[in-house]
């Protein structure tokens, strides 16, 4: 019995990782499941265990990568299908779906009027003529709250989100709303400017959390908000992309006529459309079942050697010089971005990746990328250190030396781990246990910038 339960997990496990191969349909899983277990029982009857028997049929069943391919090379239609096509609900009917849209809509619509809400409290507006980020913006320290409530929601629903769930929800954005509009900050202070950047972070794994719903404390259900992050950042860009191209035609055919559009499309059709794609997109990555996820890793596989490279130069460039890392704000956001880019796309690949794939020149590729990131931080702590020892403690110096850390131990273990598995010391499954474990390190670090550090150095 104890046997038979563990072969069921196994096989568990296979169906879980073969539902991520976006070409496939449940159907098709059902299929090669089936196909699966008769090879299993087969091997049985001739005398192998059952353990043994599922890993002989598993081999026989062949890469799952490239069972992926095939389907997707005989059923190609699927993915334009997909695209366009509006999908069954979770139920499987055409109202279920019609009436996830009308709340998608909702939700977009209520996203764009959000951020126009505050003009009626006596809020300039956005494009009014002052920048997001001045001192005295409302708009740049409560931008989260102008969208991401209504994308909490929007998984709240779909994942029938219990009572106690939603109320957690509703605490977590309401006491963070409370935080940065009652604290006494400085107009235009470091503290003010910290905790404006670091509230998106904190905001976004309080999503994630009613995204993955009850599976939040399993590797699955952080890794699927991993990789629910990395699609609907594509079709973000792709929707601004083409909504630059509609904004810049409608500009010019109304100047033929003479008539200025431009502060109809600053102050209405930006602010508005920047939040309600937000919503779309993450009902694109739900509806479509993931077909971009087809894409982000071959961009993946395309920008790993090549962030490697340019953190090569860098690291060479650091060493032939002996120059130090300048400690602007503008360049060590810059810098902590270029790490966070660097961790996404180890998290992406890592999501993207067949655990039980052997070793490949990809996964070593990997290795360069996070040792040189890993030495690169090195050198940015190093200089923010020696500043900190001349100049003292500053907001920017505190928080630049503690994201900086954070990122060097994710790092610094990713590296050991992924070493281990390239040696043949440890699974690759260690990696990802790892990576989706160290999600709310983030989290919390960005929610002490927010609530922590003003009081700390006195709201300057």
């Amino acid at each position: 019995m104890a046997n038979e339960d563990a072969i069921e997990g196994q096989i568990a496990q296979w169906r879980t990782y073969l539902r991520r191969r976006q070409a496939i349909r449940g159907a098709d899983v059902e299929e090669l499941e089936g196909h699966l277990r008769d090879q299993v029982a087969a091997l049985v009857d001739t005398g192998l265990a059952a353990d043994e028997a599922f890993l002989v049929a598993v081999k026989r069943m062949g890469n799952l990568d490239a069972v992926s391919r095939e389907f997707a090379r005989e059923h190609s239609e699927r993915l334009w299908k997909q695209l366009v096509a509006i999908p069954a609900g979770e139920g499987g009917t055409r109202s279920t779906a019609s009436r996830e849209i009308l709340v998608v809509v909702a939700l977009a619509a209520a996203a764009a009027l959000a951020v126009k809400l505050p003009e009626l409290f006596g809020y300039p507006p956005i494009g009014s003529g002052e920048g997001l980020a001045d001192s005295d913006s409302f708009y740049f320290p409560n931008l989260s709250f102008f969208v991401l409530p209504f994308l909490a929601g929007y998984f709240a629903w779909k994942r029938r989100l219990e009572r106690a769930g939603c109320l957690r929800l509703a605490l977590a954005f309401g006491a963070a709303a409370v935080v940065v509009n009652a604290y006494p900050f400085s107009p235009g202070g470091h503290t003010w400017t910290l905790a404006a950047l670091h509230l998106p972070i904190a905001l976004w794994l309080v999503v994630g959390m009613a995204f993955a719903a009850r599976r939040w404390n399993t590797v699955g259900g952080r890794m699927d908000f991993v990789r629910f992050s990395g699609e609907l950042f594509i079709y973000y860009v792709l929707m601004a992309l083409g909504g630059g191209v509609l904004t810049g035609f409608t500009g010019g055919i109304f100047a033929a006529i003479d008539v200025d559009v431009e502060p109809l499309i600053v102050a209405w059709v930006l602010p508005c459309g920047a939040m309600g794609a937000v919503i779309v997109g993450a009902w694109l990555v739900e509806a479509k079942q993931s077909v971009i996820e087809n894409m982000v890793p071959v961009l993946t596989r395309l920008f790993t050697p090549l962030f490697a490279m340019l953190l090569l130069a860098f690291l060479a460039t650091v060493l032939f010089t002996g120059r130090g890392i300048a400690l602007d704000r503008e360049v060590l956001i810059g810098f902590d971005l270029l790490l966070a880019v660097v961790l996404g796309l180890l998290l992406y690949s890592v999501s993207a990746r067949d655990p039980q794939a052997p070793p490949g020149v990809f996964d070593v590729v990997q290795v360069v990328l996070v040792a040189s990131a890993l030495l690169a931080d090195a050198v940015a702590l190093a200089s923010i250190a020696d500043r900190i020892s001349e100049f003292g403690f500053s907001p920017n110096r505190v928080a630049a030396l503690g994201e900086n850390l954070v990122l060097l131990v994710n790092l610094a273990w990713s590296l050991w781990l992924y070493a281990r598995f390239l040696a043949g010391r440890g699974p690759f499954a260690a990696v990802e246990r790892w990576q989706t474990a160290y999600l709310p390190v983030y989290a919390v670090w960005a929610a002490a910038v927010v609530v922590v550090f003003p009081p700390l150095f006195g709201f300057q």
